[in-house]
């Protein structure tokens, strides 16, 4: 399963992802996609965010068991804890 959820974003950006993706809430698109589909659509959001925010989340083989990825002016920063994702809100 993969997420990505979008801050400030061009709506355009919006509409490529719901090609492929759910987006049961404003922002935030959830979907069954291939490693291959999801390293694509990630590339075009990091070249079309713009002055928007992205975060990534998928199945990942690591002790949590998904991996978290972040490119913009996020509201919300992620910190590597001995082998452990967490969430720090600045």
């Amino acid at each position: 399963m993969v997420v990505i959820i979008l801050e400030r974003v061009p709506i355009g950006l919006r509409g490529e992802l719901s090609r492929w993706m759910l987006e049961p809430k404003s922002g935030v698109f959830v979907g069954r996609i291939s490693a291959m589909v999801r390293e694509r659509l990630w590339e075009k959001v990091e070249k079309s965010k713009k002055i928007g925010a992205a975060m990534l989340i998928h199945a990942a083989n690591t002790e949590q068991g998904f991996a978290m990825r972040m490119t913009g002016d996020t509201s919300r920063l992620i910190e590597d804890f001995e082998g452990l994702s967490l969430v720090r809100i600045p």
